[in-house]
């Protein structure tokens, strides 16, 4: 999105030095703006330069977001294993009066 407001604005200030010079020759146009249509180019420029770095980091970001999310997504079923296995292997707990009661019961 950015970067097409950036495109049209571009292209705005490109139709707008067109015009100014269709409008008459480079001497009629002032001083102040000719400096203020440099000023904008240099700003135009700028802006893409940093929507790059942007963009840059920002991928750099996602790949890092998508590495954690992989590792999360495995940890996670570890974990479940884990207690899974702690569960099934755990040994039951019977009281010594069950034990006499389940003695009894075999004899």
């Amino acid at each position: 999105e950015l970067e097409n407001q950036l495109a049209t604005k571009s292209k705005t200030l490109d139709e707008l030095k067109e015009s100014l010079a269709l409008n008459g020759s480079a001497e009629q146009i002032p001083e102040a703006l000719s400096l203020g249509i440099a000023e904008l180019c240099e700003m135009v420029d700028s802006t893409v330069s940093q929507v790059a770095e942007l963009k840059t980091s920002m991928q750099s970001i996602l790949e890092q977001w998508r590495v954690y999310d992989e590792v999360y997504a495995e940890v996670s079923l570890m974990t479940t294993r884990y207690l899974y296995c702690i569960n099934q292997c755990k040994p039951s707990v019977v009281s010594l009066e069950a034990l006499k009661n389940q003695v009894k019961t075999l004899q």
